[in-house]
């Protein structure tokens, strides 16, 4: 499945004109047709930024919520690949594909004037919760070294392992008999395509995903996000830009004074003793043992994301180990 890049040079941009862009992420409303790297590569020329990079791969024909990461901010990926996304979505019924959606080859047309919307909302109920998911072969997910969509693309199918994703919430929106609008809470790892694939197995007719919109990213929502036009026509991102330390708001805070600011910012663990005095200082809460961290500055500059209090082998006692330096 190949698709063009449907990017367009960006308007030239004189550079007193380019507005300053601190660390942070910027959320993006990708259109249909583009790749995540599409829309990084936009964002890196009308910004005049090099370090720019992007959290959680939507499909090209998928549209919604995506993170694009600046600066700094790039080194903060792992953190939110971890978060809860919800989509919104439309299954067709009665039709399979080689890919699991609307883009790929038709291998099954079956006739599902049997299925009834009764049969739809118990099938519904049965992918809520923790489920097993296959990757699909037209997936990222590596075997042997090798990304499944390479195989996939040479007419290769590779047996792969079943895992654990987790359904929040599935709810059914609108029923039109054979399509299906949902909307879906999940965990990371889930694939909506299998979802849909897998709800149509169990009505004994197949189905595909018909259209998707990816409407959150952790606390990151769609109504926030910035459409790819705005930011070429008027260099305003607004709303739609969020600082680190708000990204990472769901971590505890500690602080730190003097000579150990400059420790943290250099990698160096520093004793939990003199994190704990500052912390009692500033009336943050009590980090879990050994839990991620926001490290700031007396003076409220998030310096890094660490873990705290740790024992290490050479130590007197517990310290607080430096993760990510983002100072």
């Amino acid at each position: 499945m190949t698709l063009s890049s449907p990017c367009i040079d960006p308007p030239a941009i004189e550079a007193s004109r380019l507005p300053h862009v601190p660390p942070g992420v910027l959320i993006v409303n990708k259109p249909d047709g583009w790749t995540s790297h599409d829309v990084v590569m936009r964002v890196r020329a009308v910004l005049g930024i090099q370090k720019v990079g992007h959290a959680g791969t939507l499909d090209p024909h998928a549209t919604g919520v995506l993170p694009i990461l600046i600066g700094k901010g790039t080194k903060i990926a792992q953190y939110l690949l971890d978060w809860d996304k919800e989509y919104l979505a439309v299954l067709q019924l009665g039709q399979k594909t080689d890919t699991q959606d609307a883009w790929g080859t038709l291998l099954e047309d079956v006739p599902c004037n049997a299925v009834t919307e009764d049969d739809v909302r118990s099938a519904f109920k049965y992918f809520r919760g923790s489920i097993q998911q296959v990757p699909p072969m037209y997936s990222a997910v590596k075997v042997g070294g090798q990304p499944l969509y390479k195989k996939a693309r040479k007419g290769q199918t590779v047996e792969r392992q079943a895992k654990t994703v987790v359904i929040h919430d599935l709810e059914i929106q609108r029923m039109a008999l054979p399509e299906v609008s949902f909307r879906v809470a999940c965990s990371k790892g889930t694939y909506v395509r299998t979802l849909c694939e897998d709800i149509g197995d169990r009505l004994g007719v197949g189905g595909h995903l018909k259209w998707l919109q990816r409407s959150r990213v952790g606390p990151l929502y769609l109504d926030q996000a910035l459409n790819l036009e705005s930011l070429t026509d008027g260099l305003k991102y607004g709303g739609a830009f969020c600082s680190l330390d708000h990204v990472l708001g769901e971590f505890p805070v500690v602080t730190v004074n003097g000579d150990d600011a400059r420790k943290v910012l250099h990698g160096n663990a520093i004793s939990w003793i003199r994190v704990e005095r500052a912390e009692e200082e500033s009336g943050t809460a009590t980090p879990e043992e050994n839990g991620r961290v926001r490290v700031k500055s007396k003076d409220g500059v998030l310096l890094a994301l660490g873990k705290g209090p740790s024992l290490q082998s050479g130590q007197s006692g517990p310290v607080l180990v430096v993760d990510t330096v983002l100072g």
